[in-house]
């Protein structure tokens, strides 16, 4: 690896070529924590190969396909309908990483992917999206849709409709792949699902014709996409809507009846193609049930709002650490800026949200793992965690970019860096597959209608009781789960109080990853910087302050060792408990 200080010209601090894995000393651990041994020493060294490719190759691709986003075209030189999505080279580079080498839409689904013997767990998806996300956020759109599109299709599909189409989807050869996409959005519907005015017939082969127009389409030239369609006849609202799969191309090879009208020219995201488009008879197989298609499609909006989440988690874990990198080696005033007390209080304000959303991501993965397996409590768990993960984390990138790029300076606002990028980008978690309001009073319901609370806060609570968890930490964090809880119960169940779900669905999710990195440190054990976290969370985010008042004793020392990443103990770690004096 490069030595970091040959990657200085002048003061200003490049990256480039450093490790975001290995640079990262809490990655490891946290592997170590939610993954066996046998499987961290099968897949940790494709870690250490992606986290080197991050901060080089692929981040020069990404700036690349992100100054050339892709170009419709409709027709060929002879005039002849094509409907083709030209996709930059970079971007295209980035697709064969992706897709092929470290087959991130593929791992969940088949065995093999790094030599395992079987598929492998969300854990070890969500960490390597985690460092990806690092360099190129774009295409983990195409990446979450064609892995939530095969795991829909075969739980609901037809045995024959998944025997059609499932082993393209999962292939890593970049020639046979076939990559998914949702079509759901439309001008009358957006977050009202119910409102969807697509129509769909039966054709006499058994198949059916789509006929509609669909408003903001992702992946616009996919190979396969999920559609919510209203059959003939069907009742209004969310019951009367169906699930159906859509492919570009028919088994004659003719291209569907289905046309791109545009592409989107959007804030962030701009390497990835996202368009208009008019369905116009377009033949399409019906998934599952006919009625169900609303419930069904709930299942791949899930795991496309859980895929969203760790996105929002790996770009703030980007920022905060190329932060970290460039107070380092920055002078100022004869200083390094990690040495001046300001720019440490700003920089653990980047660490604490970006380490918040890591372990709530990797917690949930482990969660998800239990729910297919059968666990009817952890199914409980991934209905309520997934939107209150999507709901935070997403809005917390957005400031995390923001003063990330501040630290750079001038610089970060210089678009062949990519702290732009990186905010442009950070925006789109907030609003897609959900805006915050709507999944903010999504945790409201699956407390009223499912029962979710209940399960989530005896399941904190039995993390709470891990040994190694002192006794003041886990009696302040109990008390805070208390609270939460009760404020949860109280704002699902008044709708003259839905005012208050933002501001509940928050400190719900604050005190669940409090507990998560206590839990974290305390499996660690010979380390309390998750700990240390835990009581930042509680202090600064769960807890009143005194704005005029002086900061608690021993808070600076510890933020020093947070940004230093120096091992803190537990005597340090207590020194942020609210109430408590070093």
């Amino acid at each position: 690896m490069i030595a970091e200080t040959a990657l200085v010209h002048r003061n200003i601090p490049d990256s480039t070529g450093t490790n975001a894995y290995l640079g990262d000393p809490d990655f490891g651990r946290l592997l170590r924590i939610y993954a066996e041994p046998a499987l961290v020493a099968a897949v940790e060294p494709h870690f250490v190969r992606l986290g080197a490719l991050v901060r080089a190759e692929l981040e020069q691709l990404a700036l690349a396909a992100d100054a050339n986003p892709p170009k419709l075209r409709s027709r060929t030189r002879t005039g002849a309908d094509i409907q083709m999505v030209d996709k930059h080279p970079s971007y295209v580079q980035l697709e064969h990483y992706a897709f092929g080498t470290f087959g991130l839409a593929a791992m969940s689904h088949r065995a093999g992917v790094f030599g395992w013997p079987e598929p492998l767990p969300p854990v070890v998806k969500y960490g390597l999206t985690m460092l990806f996300v690092q360099a190129e956020f774009g295409l983990c759109c195409p990446l979450s849709m064609t892995d939530s599109l095969t795991r829909t299709l075969t739980r609901f599909g037809a045995p024959a409709l998944v025997a059609q189409f499932r082993e393209r989807l999962v292939s890593q050869d970049f020639e046979d792949l076939f990559q998914g996409a949702m079509f759901m959005t439309e001008q009358d519907a957006g977050s009202d699902v119910g409102a969807i005015t697509t129509r769909a017939a039966r054709a006499p082969d058994g198949t059916w014709r789509l006929t509609g127009d669909k408003w903001f389409c992702s992946n616009a030239g996919a190979d396969l996409a999920m559609v919510l369609a209203r059959p003939e006849g069907a009742e209004a609202g969310t019951r009367g809507l169906s699930l159906f799969l859509l492919p570009r191309v028919l088994a004659d090879g003719s291209r569907n009846s289905y046309r791109i009208v545009r592409l989107k020219d959007k804030l962030g995201t701009r390497s990835m193609a996202s368009g208009e488009i008019v369905l116009e008879g377009a033949q399409a197989y019906l998934v599952g049930e006919e009625g169900a298609g609303f419930k069904q499609m709930t299942d791949m909006i899930n795991m496309s709002r859980l895929s969203n989440a760790v996105r929002a988690a790996g770009l703030m874990l980007r920022s905060a650490h190329e932060a970290l990198f460039i107070a380092r080696h920055r002078q100022a005033f004869g200083r390094h800026l990690v040495d001046l007390p300001l720019m440490r209080r700003q920089l653990v304000k980047l660490i604490v949200p970006a380490e918040q959303g890591r372990s709530m991501a990797l917690h949930t993965a482990e969660c998800l793992k239990r729910a297919d397996a059968g666990d009817g409590e952890a199914a409980k768990l991934m209905r309520i965690l997934t939107p209150l993960l999507k709901f935070r984390t997403c809005r917390d990138a957005r400031k995390v970019a923001g003063d990330g790029m501040e630290v750079r300076g001038g610089s970060g606002y210089i678009e062949e860096w990519s702290d732009a990028r990186v905010l442009r980008d950070a925006h789109l978690g907030s609003i897609w597959e959900g805006t915050s309001n709507i999944v903010a009073l999504d945790v409201t319901r699956s407390i009223r209608r499912e029962g979710t609370l209940g399960p989530l806060k005896a399941h904190l609570a039995g993390l709470l009781e891990r040994p190694g968890i002192p006794a003041d930490s886990k009696a302040a964090l109990g008390r805070a789960l208390e609270r939460a809880a009760s404020l949860a119960e109280t704002v699902a169940n008044d709708r003259a109080r839905e005012i208050e779900t933002r501001r509940m669905a928050s400190g719900l999710y604050h005190v669940a990853s409090a507990i998560v990195m206590a839990h974290e440190a305390a499996r660690i054990g010979t380390d309390m910087r998750r700990l240390a976290l835990a009581h930042l969370v509680l202090a600064h985010r769960l807890m009143p302050q005194d704005p005029l008042g002086p900061a608690p004793d021993g808070e600076a020392a510890a933020i020093a060792a947070l940004v230093a990443q120096h091992a803190i103990d537990e005597g340090l770690a207590l020194s942020l408990l609210p109430g408590r004096r070093a």
